[in-house]
């Protein structure tokens, strides 16, 4: 039998509300947010959008990789701002607080409702 190695991440909604996920090494942060109904990343982790964008807490983000282009697309970017398709969760991550922007680009996921013409 396989195991994998557990990382807790933290979730921080746009309430304010913490959210405390279990994790797999290895995992994706925008799934493990998608599989928490946080928010789904309109692109579905394709790097053809910034849906996803989270502020990582100061003490991991400096353990991140380099980032792929598209985080210029994202609404309120901050020094800690990373797409969350972009993270894959490692040993060094367990802890690692993510905030959701009060905003993103993505209508729909912020609660507009289109009206009619």
């Amino acid at each position: 039998m396989l195991l994998y190695s557990r990382v807790n991440v933290v979730f921080i909604d746009r309430s304010g509300q913490r959210i405390p996920v279990e994790a797999r090494v290895g995992d994706n942060a925008l799934h493990l947010a998608h599989n928490s109904s946080l928010f789904a990343g309109a692109c579905e982790a394709s790097l053809a959008c910034s849906t996803c964008h989270v502020y990582v807490s100061s003490e991991h983000y400096e353990k991140l990789p380099e980032e792929d282009d598209m985080l210029d697309m994202a609404a309120m970017l901050q020094e800690n701002s990373r797409l969350s398709c972009q993270i894959v969760l490692t040993p060094e991550m367990d802890g690692m607080e993510l905030t959701l922007p009060k905003v993103t680009r993505n209508f729909y996921v912020d609660g507009h409702v289109p009206k009619p013409h």
